[in-house]
């Protein structure tokens, strides 16, 4: 069974704003893998917002990047928090 519930959803600005901080992160490395990933999905959405990889899918988990940091951020959030239960 595939776990695509709402649970695991980017909100988007949440998305926009950590594809963003990437983004700038990977700009001018397009020796990297990461930064050849953001180069590549600058270049052909025609600076389109919504058809950047994270925008293609309706829970906003279209880009490994993406989903990597909110998941770490995510993760880090819970281990502080739950000291203070």
């Amino acid at each position: 069974m595939e776990n695509t519930g709402v649970a695991n959803a980017i909100p988007r600005e949440v998305a926009s704003q950590l594809c963003e901080q990437i983004r700038q992160e990977n700009r001018g490395k397009w020796y990297t893998f990461s930064g050849l990933w953001c180069l590549g999905c600058e270049t052909f959405t025609r600076g389109d917002p919504t058809k950047l990889c994270w925008a293609c899918s309706p829970d906003c988990r279209g880009c490994t990047q993406v989903n990597a940091r909110y998941d770490q951020q995510r993760g880090d959030q819970r281990r502080s928090g739950q000291g203070a239960g």
